[in-house]
């Protein structure tokens, strides 16, 4: 007969963690939200190959993770999946633009002939927004460069339209210049002596290779968790599937990426263990999470297989019906908990420790930080990161409130079938998530500063400062209906829920 669970299948909403005793040195410039990406043989001593320094990662999602918000959450120390669903060559382009990126280093995209007009110019600022031009022999982003114009540097209410940019822009002998080779603290000492808005880098012939700007210095110094490689570039994941991937790796890892993942609704099948033996075969340096899985056995099937990280969660994401269609899936906190419990055990078992990563059912910032106490070393977040400025959707006025746009990759508008391949025809049989709006919420960096803080005070609360120590120390418990309903504000009118005659 059929296997049955003897426990519920509970969410996060369903638990609390009980504080613990708060020490003197329990404080928050103290706790470390560090935490390992990719497996490593722990009890003979090594380090994780792959650390970061937030337990956040964005989902492989359209409507979520491109180069963008790549850049972007890796200045605040965790890792974007750049989404799959889309050409090899489009993906790996993705991939090659964050590791091309140095921090404080941009690659002029407003860029203009000396023989144009400010008609022409202003049109170029109104595309991009960014007032600061750079005027090139031929236009381009690495042409030579001839000099700088800003919209400071004319009045279009008092200039001829026709009038042509050489005539107004700072001219090359005139602009203060830096060459190639030069480090991010040598160009902001300069920015600083000289008193400029901005550095242009040029190469010995003279051409463009990119601008640093007297604002990007305060905000290097705004990142002190940002994550980077060896060679100072921003850190980068991406998605695949288990149908091209032979063609897919490869020209990722030539893009430079970091670490990727099987992207797929349900990972316990013999299509990832077949992949995952195939790209470790070929790429052995190559680094791949897997899943998504909801028990023990889905975890040891792919820790066997070489996983270098476990995903979990079946149909707990916001836009997520797949438990609705299919029926299958298992509630996210019970799932991290027995994974997490296997996790442990083969660790005993071998010294390999494989982190394990919880991907949707999270709702409340608090969610995440229960998600780690039950085992978790890091989440995968879709719908959180849809409403920032830097995820890739449109911005919209709907009922008088701004949104932004956010899908399923199970949708009919992200046609991602690959994602939910079972290994026959090509094609979706049927949706498995919707097309909907989320609430707009601003910038990353102001959210995630949000977001972390929550975290790493209610681990103070708990009495402990790192990720290892919560989930070795936290006690959690379990709620009753009347104790959720308890939790939120009741009995009283809230004032600004008062609606004004």
């Amino acid at each position: 007969m059929a296997f049955y669970f003897k426990e519920e299948s509970h969410t996060f909403d369903e638990y609390l963690l009980v504080p613990g005793y708060t020490g003197p040195d329990c404080i928050p410039a103290n706790v470390s939200l560090q935490t390992p990406v990719v497996r490593y043989n722990k009890k003979a001593g090594e380090k994780c190959p792959l650390m970061m320094n937030i337990p956040m990662t964005s989902a492989v999602m359209q409507a979520v993770s491109d180069d963008k918000l790549a850049v972007a959450l890796a200045k605040e120390g965790g890792i974007s999946f750049i989404y799959g669903s889309q050409t090899i060559e489009n993906q790996a382009a993705m991939v090659a633009r964050v590791k091309d990126y140095k921090a404080g280093f941009v690659t002029s995209d407003t860029n203009i002939r000396p023989d144009q007009t400010l008609a022409e110019l202003v049109k170029a600022i109104e595309r991009t927004g960014h007032s600061t031009v750079a005027v090139t022999e031929d236009g381009s982003a690495n042409g030579k460069l001839m000099g700088i114009i800003t919209d400071r540097d004319f009045r279009i209410s008092h200039s001829s339209p026709d009038s042509k940019v050489s005539e107004y822009m700072t001219p090359l002998k005139q602009l203060v210049m830096a060459q190639e080779g030069i480090t991010l603290d040598e160009a902001n000492d300069i920015i600083w002596q000289k008193k400029v808005n901005q550095l242009p880098v040029v190469d010995k012939n003279g051409n463009l290779l990119s601008l640093i700007f007297r604002k990007d210095a305060a905000s290097h110094q705004e990142h002190p968790l940002e994550l980077l490689d060896n060679k100072k570039r921003y850190i980068v994941g991406a998605g695949i599937n288990t149908r091209d991937y032979m063609e897919r790796v490869p020209a990722l890892l030539a893009a430079g990426v970091d670490v990727m993942t099987l992207d797929s609704s349900e990972g316990f099948t013999e299509w990832q263990r077949r992949a995952l033996q195939d790209i470790h075969k070929n790429w052995p340096e190559a680094k791949i999470g897997a899943g998504n899985v909801v028990d023990a056995d889905g975890f040891n099937f792919l820790a066997e297989a070489g996983a270098d990280f476990v995903k979990i969660g079946i149909g707990g994401g916001s836009i997520c019906i797949t438990r609705e269609q299919k029926g299958i899936g298992r509630g996210q906190a019970t799932a991290t908990i027995e994974v997490a419990k296997a996790r442990d055990e083969y660790y005993e078992k071998t010294g390999i420790y494989i982190p394990i990563c919880s991907d949707g059912g999270i709702v409340q910032d608090h969610h995440i930080t229960l998600a780690l106490a039950m085992g978790a070393d890091f989440v995968m977040l879709g719908r959180y990161f849809a409403r920032f400025d830097e995820s890739p959707t449109n911005k919209l006025i709907v009922n008088g409130n701004y949104v932004k746009e956010y899908w399923g990759e199970g949708s009919n508008r992200a046609r991602n079938w690959q994602r939910y391949d079972l290994g026959g025809k090509k094609g979706m049989a049927f949706e498995e998530g919707v097309d909907s709006y989320v609430p707009y919420a601003g910038s990353l960096h102001d959210n995630v500063t949000i977001t972390t803080s929550k975290v790493i005070h209610t681990m103070c609360n708990c009495g402990v400062v790192s990720i290892p120590q919560l989930q070795k120390e936290a006690k959690i418990t379990l709620l009753s209906p009347a104790s959720i309903r308890e939790g939120s504000a009741h009995d009283v009118i809230v004032k600004n829920s008062i609606k004004a005659n």
